[in-house]
């Protein structure tokens, strides 16, 4: 089996977009992908007012998609449609046998479309099967301006790098003007070789990658030199699993100013779609003129992920849940803090030798978040040390945020106690901390003493599982402050009762604040705009 390993020179694609220039608040775009919306309404009528509102949501194209249709009169409709788009049109008529809607006879479909070409489409997508027939049914007829795209689309999976090849052949082969090929991500490591086909595709090439595993694929394809990519007007209405909207792509992932030097972030995690770090990063790296993208990597292997995107451009990793621990093996040098700690949650590539640098930042973004709370709270400790310090510190969970956590609060002088559904982990963190351990069952059973600290470090009432609390209402009166590493919802059920208990609490907010400024100054190499970082977050929480 061939190797996935990718190197990628990013400025040397051959695709680019007919010298339609993109401009970017009056600047000129750093690439030349083209942003498609696919209008999938049910009338006509709707379909012409989704047109004018992609034109005002700012795509520079629409797919109609005929097979949406409910009812669809030929002449009379197609005619309509291309009159009234306020952009440019590509017009599909997707047959069932190809992922759409259509199953009606074949001479009917292609008529539609070779009509369409007629009333002056811009863009024809037909698929593969039938291409080389249709192309040659066109002969002749064909607009200069016209642009054919054929299309190859496989739900089951990414075939390797050689398949792909000899797949672009034969599409060329048929007499295309534009490759397109969507397949479906079964990890993120296939996006890789779209990448690599996109890079060195020496005709205009469209490729996507289905899946939440493949969302890099549309927002990349900027990168990478892709024809266009496809973002809808609303979530929720979609032509593709998990496709991102034409405002997340314009304005979260400043889609327009993405080009072949942009560096590459992400937060890698399993779950990761509920992470705010891509709006924070982007923001930010936006308004001090940072050239960098920052996006949601669902990794299943972090090992593999590395051992796949190992070019110098994908330069830095916040590391999420459940792969902190994971992490520490696949860096070259660890931060001896985070060493000792044996979890890590902030990557870097160095740019020298290319060499991965693993840091943690979790337990200081939390443990000063924690002794803020203290210090407006009564038994606040001595002036000059840490309020921590004497208390017992009960940390909720034990994997790599526990043990930061655990790690953070025993240096400031906390006795630590651990608690997790299965007592072994629980004690087998505890024992590497110097500390005690108890199951999360025991826990409301534990004698109360003063100022008591509880931290929950697990996904225990994230959402979307909103209702779950680690520990019942009654014992959490004992607690001087409770803390809660979630961040969404920022105010769990965890937090909400032990503030009706009149306990202090601080938000999971407020350690990703904290470790956010820390991964920024490591990413940018520039001092962490910290009044931003704030605005930034309150506008999204």
């Amino acid at each position: 089996m061939q190797s996935h390993h990718i190197t990628l020179d990013s400025s040397s694609s051959a695709a680019g977009s007919d010298g339609l220039e993109v401009k970017c608040n009056g600047m000129r775009a750093r690439n030349s992908t083209l942003l498609c919306v696919p209008i999938m309404a049910e009338t006509v009528d709707q379909m012409v007012i989704d047109m004018g509102e992609a034109k005002a949501v700012g795509a520079d194209l629409v797919e109609i998609r005929l097979d949406c249709l409910k009812v669809f009169n030929h002449n009379q409709d197609l005619k309509r449609l291309v009159k009234e788009c306020p952009l440019p049109t590509l017009f599909s008529y997707r047959p069932i046998w190809e992922g759409g809607q259509y199953d009606g006879d074949e001479k009917t479909r292609l008529d539609a479309l070779r009509l369409a070409i007629e009333l002056g489409a811009d863009y024809i997508d037909v698929e593969l099967q039938v291409a080389r027939e249709f192309i040659d049914s066109i002969n002749g007829k064909k607009p200069e301006t016209l642009k054919v795209i054929v299309s190859s689309h496989n739900f089951q999976d990414t075939p390797s790098v050689e398949a792909l090849g000899n797949l672009v052949a034969r599409i060329q082969a048929s007499g295309a003007d534009i490759v397109k090929i969507a397949t479906t991500s079964l990890d993120i490591t296939d996006v890789a070789r779209t990448f690599q086909i996109t890079v060195h595709s020496q005709v205009p090439f469209i490729g996507l990658v289905l899946g939440e595993r493949g969302l890099i694929s549309r927002i990349l394809s900027a990168k990478f030199g892709g024809y266009l990519t496809y973002g809808t007007l609303e979530s929720g209405i979609v032509s593709a699993p998990t496709q991102p909207t034409v405002k997340d792509l314009l304005h979260l992932y400043n889609f327009r100013q993405i080009g072949p030097d942009t560096k590459v972030f992400g937060v890698i995690s399993k779950p990761v779609s509920h992470s705010k770090s891509p709006k924070l990063y982007n923001e930010v790296f936006n308004s001090v003129g940072f050239n960098g993208v920052y996006a949601h990597l669902l990794v299943d292997d972090i090992a593999k992920f590395f051992q796949t995107y190992s070019c110098m451009d994908f330069a830095g990793f916040s590391v999420g849940i459940p792969h902190k621990e994971a992490a520490v093996k696949c860096c070259d040098e660890v931060d001896p803090v985070a060493k000792s700690i044996g979890a890590i949650n902030c990557i870097i590539r160095r740019p020298t030798d290319g060499k991965l640098y693993g840091f943690n930042t979790d337990y200081v973004g939390a443990i000063s978040a924690i002794e803020e709370g203290l210090k407006g709270s009564p038994n606040a400790g001595s002036v000059t040390g840490s309020p921590l310090a004497g208390r017992l510190f009960v940390v909720i969970g034990a994997g790599g945020a526990s043990k930061a956590l655990a790690y953070g609060a025993k240096q400031k002088g906390a006795r630590i106690l651990i608690a997790n559904r299965t007592y072994d982990r629980a004690r087998e963190l505890a024992d590497t901390v110097g500390g005690d351990a108890v199951s999360l069952a025991d826990l409301g059973n534990i004698p109360p003493e003063d100022g008591m600290i509880l931290a929950n470090t697990t996904s225990i009432g994230m959402q979307p599982n909103v209702g779950d609390t680690p520990l019942s209402k009654h014992a959490l009166k004992y607690y001087s402050l409770v803390f809660d590493a979630i961040y969404t919802p920022k105010m769990t059920r965890l937090l909400r009762e032990a503030e009706e208990c009149g306990v202090t609490i601080v938000s999971g907010l407020e350690m990703f604040i904290g470790q956010a400024y820390e991964q920024f100054e490591k990413f940018t190499g520039l001092p962490a705009p910290k009044k931003l970082f704030r605005k930034v977050m309150e506008n999204h929480s």
